[in-house]
């Protein structure tokens, strides 16, 4: 039953063919489709189809004759030698087919070991010494040490160190090119044991000096001061090297001890080399380690020896120095340096045209800086967050914002550095909404998640507008503990729109946080002055006096031909005193004729909380205007340097002294720059 129920109906049942006689397809009904399963014939079976015949692949560089190898050999040697290193090789590639076992000459192998590693392309390397190898020839040091320098620097590490042990004979070059191919790769203690197993095998005589230099450089990339002690006796016990060798110890020694920190002694090995041993190289070492560790004057008095000594600078040397000028802020050293540049011909590297970027701006010459920035050949981020932040500090924040648009345009990723520039730049302007879509888009990439710093801007920039609300809140909701910046942030913003609530709220959490830094003090004693609350003012006055500590005298200066002028609150130091002084008085009457009101109730920065009945018209900042004034051209600007904080009057009077006297003033205070012009400030009143 179960065979007869999984039989197919009789319908669809067709009559076999005999296997003797298979009737032909018809051609019409394989051309005409049926509409009838029981009645169209079956569909012939098509056979498999098959591969042409293979043909033999042909080269598509015909196999040159051995009679061609000398041919080929002088080509190998022209390309490698004009640097065409890929065309060397690929005609290396016909000479193994021309020959495979045929030794090449020396003067080859040489050129295709210097290509392969100027293309630092291991499988050429191996293809190189193979055939050196399974040739037979019989290779000297010269060309053993020429394989173990490819073999380091194509990084093969493994293949190098089993070519150095295997060497029949080693010199000094050997184990010089060993441990600088250690030291290049990260390895320099490794560098510091092969040049004991060098010194070992030499039983303690005298050491190549070109193998010390290598290992003093190896015990400065360690950081190993001991190591770099010892080689520094070894010196010692060798003696003079020749001047070329006494140079580059010397050098070498100059560089371990400025990189393990040891700048001292790293001058006395540099007052120890006789003048001739002086080449730019010792200077140029001596002056980074200076910068190095941020001894910008001890630089700077090098760098005047330098320029008595006679030797040439080089562009190391101005981009070295036009940095420690930035940092000291000197702004006619770093022109005549640029202009010493452009008189010798030499091209500004990256760092020094960043550098020259920075010093600008901290100037508040942004056309120049700008210019410099737009003529650089290359740029990286740190040359871009320069002119950025430079233009945030001096109250331009669209072309700030601008710059940071076409960062992002030209493919560049923006760090934190550039993000805190950019919003330090909404900040000093007010650019709410741009400030808070900036920091948006830091919000939503992983790789830039705002710190605190982005915070306390965005607070300050909330409280610049009185968002004082939105400031807290994002105390508030930061996904960290709150730090001094973003308290002190929203103390600015309490201070300047008059919310004492907040504002003792902030005083209090920074006092917890920094209870022996000043400025929190006298912020909050300039918030219970200035609304009238003597008594909380002089419990403060008492908890400086329990704590000994005192608000310290301010100072201003401006310079004037080439020289600072230094002035304090009072200051009858000065040579020009009186002069100084009736000027001052002077315009003190043409500006209280133009509208100049007196701020009161605020303590400066300059007075001590004891002298708060004293008269306050003599204030730093306005001597060093007065005199100024009196001692340049009238279309000169004007620029002033403090070391603290720009208080309200003052910042009132300079408004009014820059209408009257139609001079333009910059002023660079402990926060920002004020660009004073007929009456108006960048910093639109808030700093």
């Amino acid at each position: 039953m179960e065979l007869l129920q999984l039989a197919p109906p009789l319908g669809s049942l067709r009559p076999l063919a005999s296997t003797h006689h298979r009737p032909k397809a018809s051609t019409s009904a394989t051309a005409m489709p049926s509409t009838s399963s029981s009645s169209s014939p079956p569909e012939p079976l098509k056979p498999r189809p098959r591969l042409p015949p293979s043909q033999p692949r042909q080269s598509s560089l015909p196999r040159p004759s051995p009679a061609r190898l000398p041919s080929l050999c002088a080509a190998i040697e022209r390309h490698a030698a004009a640097g065409r290193h890929a065309e060397a090789l690929d005609l290396f590639r016909l000479a193994r087919a021309a020959a495979p076992f045929e030794p090449l000459p020396a003067s080859t192998y040489h050129a295709l070991i210097a290509a392969a590693a100027a293309l630092r392309d291991p499988g050429a390397a191996a293809a190189v010494a193979w055939h050196i190898e399974s040739s037979g020839s019989e290779p000297d040091v010269f060309t053993d040490n020429l394989v173990l320098w490819m073999y380091l620097r194509c990084g093969m590490l493994g293949d190098a160190r089993r070519v150095f042990e295997g060497m029949p004979e080693r010199n000094a070059v050997t184990w010089g090119i060993m441990m600088g191919g250690l030291v290049d790769r990260g390895r320099p203690r490794a560098a510091l044991a092969l040049f004991r197993e060098m010194w070992a095998e030499a039983d303690g005589c005298e050491a190549p000096p070109r193998a010390v230099v290598v290992a003093v450089c190896a015990a400065a990339a360690a950081g190993s001061l001991r190591a770099g002690r010892q080689l520094h006796c070894c010196v010692v016990k060798m003696g003079p090297c020749g001047d070329d060798g006494d140079r580059y110890l010397s050098c070498s020694l100059l560089d371990m001890y400025n990189k393990c920190g040891c700048v001292d002694r790293a001058r006395r090995v540099f007052d120890g080399m006789a003048p001739s041993q002086r080449t730019v190289v010792a200077w140029n070492a001596m002056l980074a380690g200076y910068v190095l560790h941020g001894r910008s004057e001890d630089a700077l008095e090098l760098y005047h020896e330098m320029q008595g000594s006679g030797v040439d600078m080089d562009q190391f040397t101005f981009s070295t120095m036009l940095g420690v000028f930035s940092r000291l802020g000197l702004l006619e050293h770093a022109k005549q340096a640029h202009a010493g540049l452009i008189q010798r011909g030499l091209p500004l590297d990256i760092v020094g045209n960043t550098a020259l970027v920075d010093l600008y701006c901290k100037w508040g010459r942004m056309e120049d800086a700008r210019n410099v920035f737009e003529r650089m050949p290359k740029r990286n981020l740190i040359s871009w967050n320069a002119l950025i932040a430079g233009y945030g500090y001096h109250g331009m924040g669209d072309k700030a914002v601008e710059m940071f648009e076409r960062l992002i345009a030209e493919g560049i990723a923006p760090n934190h550095v550039t993000f805190l520039a950019v919003l330090n730049a909404c900040r000093f302007s007010g650019l709410v909404d741009k400030g808070k879509r900036i920091f948006q888009l830091m919000t939503r990439n992983p790789k830039t998640k705002p710190r605190a710093m982005h915070y306390a801007c965005v607070i300050e920039l909330f409280g610049r507008e009185g968002l004082l609300d939105e400031a807290y809140s994002m105390i508030r909701r930061a996904p960290f503990t709150s730090t001094a910046n973003m308290w002190g942030a929203l103390l600015t913003a309490s201070r300047v729109h008059k919310n004492m609530h907040l504002a003792k709220l902030a005083a209090e959490q920074l006092l917890a946080m920094e209870p022996e830094k000043i400025n929190n003090y006298a912020v909050l004693l300039n918030l219970y002055i200035s609304s009238g609350r003597q008594d909380d003012a002089c419990k403060v006055i008492e908890t400086l006096k329990r704590k000994g500590l005192c608000i310290s005298n301010a100072c201003s200066w401006v310079m004037v031909k080439k020289k600072d002028h230094r002035f304090f609150f009072k200051d009858s130091s000065h040579p020009q005193c009186a002069e100084i002084h009736r000027t001052l008085d002077t315009l003190m009457k043409e500006i209280k004729e133009a509208g100049y009101v007196a701020e009161e109730n605020e303590l400066l920065p300059d007075i001590h909380p004891d002298e708060l009945n004293r008269p306050r018209s003599h204030h730093s900042e306005r001597l060093a205007i007065a005199f100024g004034l009196i001692s340049t051209s009238p279309c000169t600007p004007l620029r002033i340097t403090q070391n603290h904080r720009l208080c309200n009057d003052c910042h009132k009077i300079i408004k009014f002294l820059t209408k009257v006297t139609k001079r333009e003033i910059v002023v660079r205070d402990g926060s920002r720059f004020h660009h004073f012009k007929l009456g108006i400030c960048c910093c639109g009143d808030y700093w």
